[in-house]
């Protein structure tokens, strides 16, 4: 049964709202209290994504990414017309949550915006790497924990470096809320390479063929006329 429009946009802009909440918010946190530390936060952007998959998945398929709805679209696995009015709903749920953490906060942390710690090069080449292989992992698992894992283990890698933003709405609610737009739109452009590698990729590696599951019967080898 194919769910309204109505409700998979409301998935879609809560699960984005958890995701900035708890992740940037993971962020400031660290930044006022030092109480997480680097993997502590890594850790929350992963189990946020879990949770956030495992409670929505069923009714938007849980994007909460305009990189991953963009990837979807790309292989065939997300209808066309669906495609502005989620991104919308993760820029919504992105916004509305970065400005709860600032009246929360205040600009503590800068709300985990993403900012280059480098080169505006290493960090666009390190953000399509990290979206390719996020985006990958989710159209040959999808599994919650899977997922999730994957964002805790690439925040862990790269988030020193570029935030680890795999997320164009990540990047955005926080950088409209702390008026932070440094290079942001690497992490527009560099999301959307890695995720159109990602598809490549995901469809380089598929059967296209049905793989032979059983062995078949020894005696099929025999050459004719010999025992068995």
């Amino acid at each position: 049964m194919t769910v309204p429009l109505s409700r998979a946009l409301a998935a879609e802009l809560i699960g984005t709202f958890a995701l900035i909440f708890f992740g940037p918010g993971a962020a400031v946190v660290q930044a006022q209290t030092g109480a997480l530390g680097h993997l502590g936060v890594a850790a929350v952007f992963g189990l946020t994504v879990t949770a956030v998959i495992a409670a929505l998945a069923p009714l938007s398929g849980a994007h909460i990414n305009p990189a991953a709805t963009f990837a979807l679209t790309l292989a065939g696995k997300f209808p066309r017309e669906r495609v502005l009015p989620y991104v919308a709903a993760q820029l919504v749920g992105a916004t509305l949550a970065a400005f709860v953490l600032l009246a929360l906060f205040g600009r503590k942390g800068n709300l985990g915006a993403t900012v280059p710690a480098g080169s505006v090069l290493q960090a666009f080449t390190l953000e399509t790497f990290l979206t390719f292989f996020l985006l990958l992992v989710a159209l040959r698992s999808g599994r919650p924990w899977v997922v999730g894992g994957t964002v805790a283990l690439e925040a862990a890698m790269g988030g020193p470096i570029t935030g680890a933003s795999m997320n164009p709405a990540r990047s955005f609610g926080p950088a409209l809320a702390s008026g932070i737009w440094t290079a942001h739109w690497v992490y527009w452009l560099a999301p959307l390479l890695g995720a159109a590698l990602a598809v490549a990729a995901n469809h380089f590696l598929s059967p296209r063929e049905v793989i032979e599951t059983q062995p078949q019967r020894a005696q099929e080898f025999v050459p004719e006329g010999e025992p068995v």
